[in-house]
């Protein structure tokens, strides 16, 4: 049996080889560029700071509202001539964020719902509530979460399956049960609390930390959903990565 071997042709090689190093030598040039032109950008718009977009009118659903960064953003939001629509589990813990607006003179336009994000039906019944009482939606910010510090194989299955309820699920429901009438006006931005535990894991906080990187994909995902398939929207997707706060969820918290 005659066993032929394959014929190499140097010159193939050769210019293989060149065509491999030019593309490095291209991608190389790009990514300076991209550096520079990112550079510029952030020293243009530090002297010159984009405009910052007006709340007055919008109706703003909030979950999260009773403790932590969910009231500060109420407690901030409440000045900015919008409407907010406040969710949380916790009715005392609303009911004192109430009590903080209005001891700041503020509150009229806040409304106030009791609401267990781990219920997908309770989710939908209360977004359609919303829509008949107050008007449709026009900004989500999906703040609730909650966090169990222990080592993995102390969690139980209980708290594993709720963190995700609550820091992932949840915000599944809520834009499947807002995103309808944001898509009718073509208008409208879906926010998510995630954490800087989304882009690095914590130690003794991994179902935290993987609920988060799950609410990462969740953003990403649905943005460029959005951006490639329907071409002509113009609704807005923003995640945003707080380090560690003192929100009652961790106790002394410590960033380095």
């Amino acid at each position: 049996t005659n066993c032929t071997m394959p014929v190499t042709n140097r010159s193939t090689i050769w210019t293989n080889s060149i065509y491999d190093q030019l593309l490095i030598l291209l991608e190389v040039i790009l990514l300076f560029l991209k550096m520079f032109l990112a550079g510029l950008e952030s020293i243009i718009k530090f002297f010159v700071p984009p405009y910052e977009k007006t709340l007055a009118g919008e109706i703003i659903l909030v979950t999260g509202t009773g403790h932590g960064i969910g009231r500060e953003l109420v407690m901030q939001l409440a000045s900015e001539g919008c409407t907010l629509v406040c969710w949380d589990v916790n009715e005392e813990g609303n009911a004192e964020t109430r009590k903080l607006l209005k001891e700041k003179g503020l509150g009229n336009k806040c409304h106030f719902y009791t609401c267990d994000v781990t219920s997908r039906e309770d989710i939908l019944n209360l977004a359609q509530k919303v829509g008949q009482e107050i008007g449709d939606v026009t900004i989500v910010i999906n703040n609730a979460g909650i966090m169990h510090c222990k080592p993995l194989h102390q969690q139980s299955n209980e708290v594993i399956e709720k963190i995700f309820n609550v820091n992932v699920f949840s915000h599944f429901w809520i834009v499947i049960g807002i995103i309808e009438s944001i898509e009718e006006r073509n208008s409208g931005h879906i926010v998510a609390v995630c954490s800087m535990c989304g882009i690095i894991g914590l130690p003794y906080a991994v179902p935290y930390s993987a609920s988060k990187f799950a609410v990462r994909g969740l953003m990403e995902a649905l943005s460029e959903e959005y951006r490639k398939c329907e071409e002509t929207s113009a609704i807005k997707f923003t995640t945003v990565y707080p380090i560690m706060e003192n929100t009652g969820l961790a106790r002394k918290p410590k960033n380095r």
